[in-house]
């Protein structure tokens, strides 16, 4: 794990079970915007993460060893707003190697599995791929 992403899971074991989702709201509200030269590609579908029932697109580019993440998410769905969030936020100027090494049980990590229904549990592991094959193409 990325010493951010160990940062992240040491805040979320701080926290009460019942209140870790309240902090995927702060990572829903710092989401940015999606850049408008990538907005013709979401209209067209393009990086739709289509495991997830809400609205996800996510996308990345990287320069040189930098890895760019950018994420449109409806803040009609906050919790999947917070989890795409935390992992734009985690991963924004890391490398390709440390998103490709993104352990895929970090749900249970962050003890907020129990909390999220199966749906949500498997739109997120599509998110998770997304990542990963978008970093990697964009890495080539």
């Amino acid at each position: 794990m990325s010493d951010r992403l160990t940062e992240t899971v040491e805040q979320f074991a701080l926290v009460p079970d019942t209140d870790r989702l309240y902090l995927l709201l702060d990572y829903a509200e710092q989401l940015p915007p999606l850049p408008d030269r990538l907005s013709a590609a979401r209209e067209a579908g393009l990086g739709r993460v289509h495991e997830c029932q809400s609205p996800v697109f996510l996308y990345a580019e990287v320069e040189g060893e930098t890895v760019h993440l950018f994420a449109d998410v409806p803040r009609e769905a906050p919790t999947v707003r917070g989890l795409v969030g935390l992992l734009v936020e985690t991963y924004e100027g890391a490398t390709p190697e440390e998103v490709a090494a993104l352990p895929e049980d970090l749900l249970y990590r962050l003890g907020i599995a129990k909390q999220l229904g199966m749906r949500r549990q498997q739109g997120f592991a599509g998110v998770l791929h997304r990542l990963k094959t978008s970093v990697a193409e964009a890495a080539r």
